[in-house]
Parts: C-alpha cells; sequence; structure tokens
C-alpha cells in the first residue's frame, strides 16, 4: 500500500517549510481523462505573520482556491492520490522529491536534483521575517 509512503513524503513537505527550502508542489499525471487537471500547493503569507496554504484545483473549464492549514491541505491532497492523481512533486531548493503510486498500489520517492535554485517568494519573506 502506498500510504506509509505518502506520509513520508508529507513529512518531507513540512521538513522542506521549516528548513525555508520549499519552492513548489503539485499533483500530477491523472488516471484517464479526468475533469480534473492538476493540484497547486502554494504558502500564503497571513496578516498576522503565519502562513495558510493555497491549493489550487485546475478544471477543464475553471480554477477553485481555496484556503488550509498545513495539516489540512496534506490531508486534502491525500484523498486525490489515486483519485485520480498518481503523481505528486516537491521542488525544494535542496531536491526534487518526487512521489508515485504503481498500478500495484505501491508508493515510491525518488530524489532528483533540485530544479529551483530559491525557495518560493512567500518562502523567502517567512524566512526574512522569522516565521520559519
Amino acid at each position: 500500500m502506498y500510504e506509509p509512503i505518502f506520509a513520508l513524503f508529507c513529512e518531507r513537505v513540512k521538513e522542506s517549510i521549516q528548513a525555508g527550502t520549499f519552492a513548489k508542489l503539485t499533483l500530477a499525471k491523472t488516471m484517464g481523462d479526468n475533469e480534473i487537471k492538476n493540484i497547486y500547493f502554494r504558502l500564503v503569507l497571513n496578516e498576522d505573520n503565519s502562513f495558510s496554504i493555497s491549493l489550487t484545483t485546475r478544471y477543464k473549464t475553471e480554477e477553485i482556491e481555496s484556503i488550509h492549514t498545513l495539516d489540512e491541505a496534506l490531508l486534502v491532497l491525500g484523498t486525490y492520490i489515486k483519485n485520480p492523481f498518481l503523481t505528486a512533486l516537491l521542488f525544494t531548493t535542496d531536491n526534487d522529491v518526487t512521489f508515485k503510486v504503481n498500478k500495484k498500489n505501491a508508493g515510491s520517492i525518488i530524489e532528483q536534483p533540485p530544479t529551483f535554485k530559491n525557495a518560493s517568494p512567500v518562502m523567502l519573506e517567512m524566512i526574512e521575517k522569522g516565521i520559519v
């Protein structure tokens, strides 16, 4: 089953935010033809110097944005694994971390050199303000 591996992936997301290396996260590679195309996970800085997560769900005809706590956002992402997404991509300044589910329902994590040299602008602002 993929769930324990996805839990490890979620820990990597949290660690990247705590370490100030978070750049971007997206769900991709759907099974079959779906209305939903992808989901983007972004940091949002709140007025009280806390942060939230913006989940932008992109459909064929529209985009819907919702705001969550970090834990809520990761739970929401989990509901989309295998329904319909097979891949979650975490981009950090240290490395790119890819979570995949195969046809046998097994999860895996693959690490590659980083795509992004800089953390997301909101992540950089959070570091500057001492939030992380």
